[in-house]
């Protein structure tokens, strides 16, 4: 070990184990060291970020040695975009590593007694599985390690792809990305240069200005596709020509729609996009459910493993046509609505009113009239007035955002004492901590792991909790 300018560098050192979240760990002098950008198998020179007693983190400076089960990443812009993190690692090891996590987390911050972990289910699909994607302008081009010294390389360059790993002011410039199917890459391409061949002004996110902005895809399995063009500003000329040509170079469009967003954020919750073409929305089919998405609705953005986690939800419930089933975290409805043939009645919750609307109107198109949505924070609506009118939970279903759940959320679950609670989770590691605060009162019972997003380290789990008698 030695220290250069208050850096400690180590070299030759060992990758033993995953660790989660896409990291591994090393250990050196029994200190152990959670590094990015290596796997299981290398052996690597580091430098030390932060440095506790026990632990630190290690940023790699070089390779000695890869590890024998690294295989070739197919992306020409991996360990770029931010985007696919494990396309060094073959599918079947990705998937063990995800099952590994899942386990050690649940032991580790949930400290319950947990059953076998079932196996993950695994993608059938490891490329083309997003139904949605959002790609953004930029007069801000990401630049190369290899162009960082060439003077003829400029970083003010009009492009269009995503955010460079964690940087929010810099864009690579994707030529094909494999998230999602075509015409994916095409459309992109054809809106960039358009933008181009008129010297449009892409969208500077440091300076707050510029035309082309963002570009919202979304794909169906149904074979609808939604375009949302987001500009920074109005320009009825461009906007013309410009929906035109994709509407006459992309037949397929079912919708088109433009937004105008001159706020200095991405988010489009609070904006109307406009229909241009089209009826606003399009169809997504899960089994035989049919929901409608619009360009604000929240859905699973992984449709075939959309429908594995649901089909395992609903085995978990484990209901008989008699149960009165909460759906908590309920969005629009797509949990509540895909379980609800096996049970008597649907009562679903969510804050956002928007989504709570979607839900009424999914529930409606797929002819469902016991299922019932609220708007409103589930610890407030849920009293005994609430259940008088609409019945006690006998299966709870929870699926919160990565946050998991707010500590009032699990204190009005265990003072319902539903006998069933199905958790749905797209971060094991605050899934575990609710455990441990649910534990009070219910037993895990059964455990799923979910990979709805191949090549990243990120993991979907469903636990089934039963009241303690």
């Amino acid at each position: 070990m030695r220290k250069r300018s208050k850096k400690i560098e180590l070299s030759n050192i060992p990758v033993e184990a995953y660790a989660a979240e896409g990291k591994s760990i090393a250990r050196v002098d029994g200190k152990v060291i959670f590094i990015e950008n290596a796997v299981p198998g290398d052996v690597v020179d580091l430098r030390l970020g932060k440095n506790k007693k026990d632990w630190a983190e290690g940023f790699v400076t070089g390779f000695r040695q890869y590890s024998p089960n690294r295989i070739t990443p197919f992306c020409s812009h991996f360990g770029v975009c931010g985007g696919c993190r494990w396309q060094m690692l073959p599918y079947p090891l990705q998937l063990q590593y995800k099952q590994q996590q899942v386990e050690d987390v649940l032991r580790r911050i949930g400290k319950v007694e947990l059953p076998v972990v079932t196996p993950i289910l695994g993608a059938p699909e490891s490329i083309h599985y997003r139904n949605k994607i959002e790609y953004t302008f930029s007069s801000r081009r990401f630049l190369l390690p290899q162009e960082l010294h060439d003077p003829a390389a400029s970083p003010h360059q009009d492009v269009a792809g995503f955010h460079a790993k964690g940087l929010f002011d810099k864009v690579v410039d994707i030529d094909t990305c494999y998230l999602q199917e075509e015409p994916t890459n095409r459309l992109r391409k054809v809106v960039r240069d358009f933008g181009l061949a008129r010297n449009l002004p892409f969208y500077d996110i440091k300076e707050h200005r510029g035309w082309l902005r963002n570009l919202q895809l979304r794909i169906c399995t149904t074979g609808e596709i939604m375009a949302n063009l987001v500009l920074g500003y109005e320009d009825e000329k461009h906007t013309r020509e410009l929906t035109g040509l994709l509407l006459q170079q992309f037949p397929e469009l079912t919708t088109l729609l433009v937004t105008i967003n001159t706020k200095w954020n991405d988010s489009i919750w609070d904006l109307e996009p406009r229909v241009v073409h089209g009826k606003g929305f399009v169809i997504e089919q899960l089994e035989d459910f049919r929901f409608i998405i619009g360009p604000k609705s929240f859905f699973q953005t992984n449709t075939r493993q959309g429908e594995q986690l649901y089909r395992v939800t609903r085995e978990y419930a484990e209901l008989t046509g008699r149960e009165t089933v909460y759906d908590l975290y309920c969005g629009t409805g797509s949990i509540g609505i895909f379980v609800s043939r096996q049970a008597a009645r649907i009562v679903g919750v969510e804050v956002v009113p928007e989504a709570v609307a979607d839900a009424r109107e999914n529930a409606a198109l797929n002819n469902i009239p016991q299922a019932r949505f609220f708007a409103g924070d589930v610890v407030d609506i849920c009293n005994e007035e609430f259940f008088a009118r609409e019945g006690r939970p006998d299966v709870i279903i929870t699926d919160p955002p990565r946050a998991g759940m707010h500590e009032g959320l699990v204190n009005k679950i265990l003072e319902i004492e539903a006998p069933t609670v199905v958790y749905v989770s797209c971060n094991p590691a605050t899934q575990a901590r609710d455990l441990h605060l649910l534990d009070a009162k219910y037993a895990v019972t059964r455990v799923q792991p979910v990979d709805m997003f191949p090549h990243t380290h990120h993991i979907e789990n469903i636990v089934q909790l039963k009241l303690r008698r």
